[in-house]
């Protein structure tokens, strides 16, 4: 399965179209032109959206230096990722099984008409930058409200090298678990990824001084609906584009897609009237990413009932991670990166295994129920343990030379005015 993999230059695991035996690849200018409107798609999930998101959900003193963790993310992960995080992540002749080669440093050997799969490799580098850009951006969201920018761009760089790049190639890339562990758009590889990272570097940031003494209300909910619906939209670039081509998976993808945030909302609200009394804004937004994040590695692999199976299990396990578990934990997770996309990373990768169906993948019709979900759990464990030891690393170095943390009368003051010198208006 894995030299299928390669022969056809896809870069996710187990995505593969019908076969058409060819001695050259062709360029298809729909599977172009469709991967293209993803790749914006997918970049809008993270600014605006995300930035959005997550910063309706802080104070008002903080508004503006959360939705920078956005743009800085945008920013320093571009680079990284032209420069040598691309090549690492893809280069096709490494005989390494965890980490890829020195072929396209700052995107060398790239032909401009060279092709992967029937879309140009250039394209490719662009949309697996997208993805690279949202996991440093939703880890930001564990972080929120003391961090120093400096250290965090920094973080930023450094976490992509180190920890993305890897577990992309792990997972995607022709490593050690490509082919196996099924992620069809990126459960493993963003979001128990970026998940566990952000619960990590809250350890080594510390709790926020008010954290569980005083109102840590949400400044501007509206934001966050905003960001939320632009998040859902750019989803459909985020699992449909990782079909690669204008196609049948890419279509079944987008319906799974919004199956699955939809009943990810209903199980939240429910849940949540069930426990408060109340059906909230917050909740409702909370639900529908938890759906859209347990779909992710499903959604070219899974019909409309397992979508739908996914996206209330998700958010339930979502739901109680945030309700009842976070606190135990002592970790301020500020913005619940972890909650919502560790966990959801997590139980949405497992039932993968639970749910692929035989018809739209049939490369695990022999494959016993057991052995798949221990390929799903393999790529879990191996996901949460490399990321969480290679976080603190650098998180501990960062701490030691640069400093973590503003101090508490930047915090008071908030970091917009403190660190950006800016505010908004009152």
């Amino acid at each position: 399965m894995k030299k299928l993999i390669s022969q056809f230059g896809l870069g996710f695991a187990g995505v593969l179209p019908v076969v058409v035996m060819a001695s050259e690849p062709m360029l298809d200018t729909g599977d172009t032109a469709w991967v293209l409107t993803a790749t914006a798609l997918v970049l809008m999930m993270t600014i605006p959206g995300l930035a959005l998101f997550y910063a309706g959900m802080v104070r008002k003193k903080n508004i503006l230096s959360t939705m920078m963790h956005s743009l800085g993310s945008a920013a320093v992960v571009s680079v990284v990722w032209v420069v040598i995080g691309y090549s690492l992540a893809f280069s096709e002749d490494s005989m390494n099984a965890f980490i890829g080669g020195l072929d396209y440093v700052m995107l060398h050997n790239i032909r401009l008409e060279e092709l992967d799969g029937s879309i140009p490799k250039l394209l490719m580098v662009m949309f697996q930058l997208t993805f690279a850009i949202i996991a440093m951006a939703i880890l930001a969201g564990s972080l929120a409200e003391r961090i120093k920018f400096g250290s965090f761009m920094v973080f930023a760089g450094a976490w992509t090298l180190l920890v993305y790049v890897p577990v992309c190639y792990w997972v995607w890339g022709g490593g050690w678990l490509t082919g196996d562990a099924l992620d069809f758009a990126g459960g493993t590889v963003v979001h128990i990824n970026a998940g566990v990272g952000g619960l990590v570097l809250a350890y080594l940031l510390g709790s926020r001084r008010d954290y569980g003494k005083s109102n840590l209300a949400p400044a501007n909910l509206t934001l966050t609906l905003i960001g939320t619906g632009l998040i859902w939209v750019g989803w459909f670039g985020f699992n449909g584009g990782s079909a690669l081509g204008a196609n049948g998976h890419a279509v079944m993808a987008l319906i799974t897609t919004q199956v699955a945030a939809a009943v990810g909302a209903i199980t939240w609200l429910m849940a949540e009237y069930m426990k408060r009394g109340k059906a909230s804004a917050l909740g409702g937004a909370s639900g529908a990413v938890a759906g859209l994040v347990g779909v992710t590695p499903a959604a070219g692999f899974v019909d409309v009932f397992g979508a739908m199976a996914i996206g209330v299990l998700t958010a339930l396990g979502c739901f109680v991670m945030i309700y009842y578990v976070k606190k135990r934990l002592g970790v301020d997770d500020a913005l619940d990166a972890f909650g919502l996309h560790g966990i959801g990373g997590v139980i949405g990768a497992i039932l993968t295994g639970v749910f692929v169906s035989p018809t739209l993948y049939p490369e695990v019709a022999n494959v016993p129920l057991l052995e798949q979900l221990w390929l799903q759990i393999e790529g879990v464990i191996a996901t949460l343990v490399y990321g969480a030891v290679m976080t603190f690393i650098i998180g501990v170095i960062i701490k030691k030379t640069m400093g973590l943390r503003v101090d508490a009368e930047e915090e008071y003051q908030g970091l917009d005015l403190a660190i950006h010198g800016e505010k908004i208006a009152d």
